[in-house]
């Protein structure tokens, strides 16, 4: 026993180290690290385990820093490579994490781990075929791995290809029955195909199967609404709720059903769910749906041809849920600049940068950016939003994610110099809804909101309302979708 006390295995100390992490024992785990790091010279394995002491404890950059101590040391250690290219994954960064993601499939190409993170990290570069190709490799060689199936499908999706992606769950679902989350990733498929009769079908399924989810309870709730069923639905709502109170997704289905009040604005984790997984298919689908917006941002500018004629760029321009950049580019010809965009979704983000009208996209939420004046952590300065003030705010439907705007118009006003313009887009209630409240939250998840409304906090931020006029923003079931234009300036 003294001998083993006086020197312990250093395997041993490993495994009890993860274990001690797996168990939330951070601190004892730090104790035994250190011993460990005092027995044993530096190397792969202690740095992983270090880091993910640190990812533990949540703290990402210094998980990060002690990876990037490693891999100088050992630049062809894979697995170091793989657990950066995660981390980074994670902070946002995507291209340095596809970039370590690549040298590990290459410096171990048998490993489906690394094959997996490189083919997620490549769609959301927007590169979803080869992300596909990626992917494949990785089931392949672990054909039972639920996250590698969920990635696969969200590639096949993106890259234009629902039906493979639904034939991918399904396949899943059929090995792992038990895995929920392969239930609501087939589920929210078939909710954005609008095939809410299919989702339904899956919910039932998944709950004869005895699953116990709030977010297959919100789902099969959301799909329920969808077709009408109003009773149902808010019977799978009222069950979601209680299985997840504090959830913000399942929160605001709850609230968009009705059956929950108070909600003011739509949560950034659900703008987010909700855009990563429409990105790829964005600018079709709203083109095919008449959109009108960027448009009437353009007219609306035209209109204002002699402020926008002073002599050399009007700007900066900031772009507030730019989302894959429509309304710039509707702009992009005329004399302002620099752009900046600002938006909850990496991938809608890549589409924008596609496009190559931006200065800076930042990933954040609206309000975030509207208040910040400098980098937040995680994010690098370069990627921000300018802090300076702005001559122009567009937010083309950013205020359908916002009922109350007492806290997003006056951030804008703020942001804006004296004599700047803010353009916003909102929807309205259909034409004879009797006495709507200010704004409503929809079933689809929207907020609509009252015109006296939209003047009124416009005016109370400090704008001077110029324009404040009815126009239909997109058609849906070949029914116009009634709207405002405001194009709003600080005197």
């Amino acid at each position: 026993m003294d001998t083993l006390a006086a020197a312990p295995d250093p395997e041993i100390l490993t495994r009890r180290i993860a274990a001690m992490i797996g168990a939330g024992q951070l601190n004892a785990a730090d104790a035994v690290l250190a011993a460990l790091r005092r027995l044993t010279p530096p190397g792969p394995g202690t740095a992983m385990l270090a880091a993910s002491l640190a990812l533990a404890a949540g703290r990402l950059e210094t998980a990060i820093a002690e990876l990037d101590v490693a891999i100088d040391a050992a630049p062809a250690h894979a697995a170091l490579r793989r657990m950066r290219a995660d981390l980074l994954h994670r902070r946002g960064a995507h291209v340095p994490a596809a970039i370590d993601a690549a040298e590990a499939v290459a410096l171990d190409p048998a490993d489906p781990a690394g094959k997996a993170i490189l083919g997620v990290l490549l769609s959301e570069l927007g590169r979803p075929v080869d992300a596909v190709a990626c992917l494949r490799e990785a089931l392949a060689a672990d054909p039972a791995n639920p996250a590698f199936i969920e990635a696969l499908a969200a590639a096949e999706a993106a890259s234009g290809d629902t039906a493979r992606a639904a034939a991918t769950l399904a396949a899943g679902i059929a090995r792992a029955p038990g895995r929920v989350e392969l239930r609501n990733a087939a589920m929210l498929l078939a909710i954005r195909r609008r095939d809410f009769a299919a989702a339904v079908a899956m919910a039932e399924a998944a709950r004869r199967a005895g699953a116990i989810d709030a977010c297959l309870f919100g789902l099969h709730g959301h799909a329920l609404s969808c077709l009408g069923a109003d009773a149902d639905a808010a019977d799978a709502y009222d069950a979601a709720l209680k299985l997840a109170p504090q959830d913000p997704y399942v929160r605001h289905l709850v609230a968009a059903s009705g059956a929950l009040p108070g909600a003011d604005r739509a949560p950034s984790p659900y703008v987010r769910a909700v855009f990563e997984g429409y990105a790829d298919r964005f600018e079709s689908h709203l083109i095919a749906l008449g959109y009108r917006v960027p448009g009437l941002f353009r007219a609306a500018l035209l209109e204002l041809a002699p402020w926008a004629a002073a002599g050399g760029a009007v700007g900066p321009v900031l772009d507030l849920g730019c989302g894959t950049g429509l309304a710039g580019l509707a702009i992009s010809d005329l004399p302002v600049g620099p752009m900046h965009g600002v938006d909850l979704s990496p991938r809608m983000l890549a589409q924008a940068a596609a496009k190559g009208i931006y200065a800076t996209l930042t990933e954040a939420d609206v309000l975030t950016v509207l208040g910040a004046a400098g980098p937040r952590e995680g994010t690098g300065a370069e990627h921000e939003a300018p802090p300076e003030p702005c001559a122009l705010i567009l937010a083309a439907d950013v205020l359908c994610y916002f009922g109350a705007l007492d806290a997003l118009l006056p951030a804008a006003f703020a942001r804006l110099r004296p004599g700047g313009h803010m353009l916003l887009s909102c929807e309205t209630a259909e034409p004879g809804a009797p006495d709507p409240a200010p704004w409503q939250l929809g079933r689809q998840g929207r907020y609509t909101h009252r015109p006296d409304y939209v003047r009124q906090a416009a005016e109370a931020a400090g704008f001077r309302v110029l324009t404040l006029v009815p126009e239909t923003q997109r058609y849906e079931n070949q029914c116009p979708v009634p709207g405002l234009l405001a194009v709003l300036a600080r005197p």
